[in-house]
Parts: C-alpha cells; structure tokens; sequence
C-alpha cells in the first residue's frame, strides 16, 4: 500500500495517525529546543554563538573527538558538522588538533569559553527539568517511559536503515 500526502489526511485514527502525530511532534520539539536554547542565549547577551552550536557544546562536554565520533556518539545530527566546528574554532569556543596517527582527522575539545557555553545550557536544562516536575508536567516515571518509546523508535529505524526487519 502506498501512501500520498492527501491520503494521509483521511488516516487520522489507528496507529498511523498516531504514528504520524508522532512524528510531527518530535520534528516541533526539536525546533522549539533550539528556540528555548537560543532565548536564553539572547537574554544572557551570548549572540556569536547560535543553538545548535551550544547544544553542539553541551553534547561533547569534558571529551576530546572528532568530527567523525561526533555523528557516531549521537552528539550531532546535522549534516554542516564541519561548518559549524570550524565556527567554533573560530569564536574560540574549541581547540583542535590534527590527530597523531591520522593526520586527516582532527581532534576537538572544549576551551574554557566552551564550557561556560556547555555551563548555561546545563543549567538551563536543570532548571527545566526540576520546573517540569514541581509544576506537576512530568514526573521522573513518566519521563522514563517517554524515554524507553523513543529509544525503541530509535532502534526500530536505525534496523531499517541497516535493511533488518
């Protein structure tokens, strides 16, 4: 059975609706992360560093890698990794260094800049983490059965990538 766009329409109930809802729904909190990362940022005065930048930041924190473990460790998804690495070199938010054994690769890590970068989005995830349980939005069991479904969803198109089924 293949789907169009106007049949999707007419398939609200079921699994695939769901399914779709899902979808959707993971596509807009992505894209509100980085607006809520990038508020912050503009109310700090921080503006030579963007929200995927920070989050980049976040995501490698005390470790030393590559471009190339970068995708493979999940830090980052995009596919402008070197843009935005050569970036932040460049703002003095990371070092690099050619690595010893393969010239071709280069190593990055955090400067102290970076890590005060890492600091804010750190702080500002405590902060809506302990906002989302005192306010009564989620609690801790409630986030880790949020968790396990994305993390089976993960699995499921990461096999489908890779043709098992």
């Amino acid at each position: 059975m293949t789907l169009h766009a106007k049949d999707l329409e007419t398939q609200p109930n079921g699994i695939l609706g769901d399914y779709l809802d899902s979808l959707a729904l993971v596509e807009r909190l992505h894209r509100l992360l980085l607006d809520v990362i990038k508020d912050e940022f503009e109310r700090l005065g921080l503006l030579d560093v963007n929200a995927v930048q920070a989050l980049l930041l976040f995501n490698i924190g005390e470790h030393e890698v590559t471009a190339g473990e970068l995708k493979t460790r999940g830090y980052y998804q995009g596919s402008n990794v070197s843009y935005n690495l050569k970036k932040l070199v460049e703002t003095g938010y990371m070092h690099h260094q050619r690595c010893e054994a393969d010239r071709r690769a280069v190593r990055v890590r955090l400067t102290a800049r970076g890590r005060a970068v890492r600091d804010v989005v750190a702080d500002l995830f405590a902060r809506h983490a302990e906002g989302l349980e005192t306010r009564g939005v989620i609690g801790r069991s409630g986030m880790a059965d949020i968790n396990t479904a994305l993390h089976r969803l993960e699995r499921y198109w990461t096999d489908q990538i890779r043709y098992i089924y």
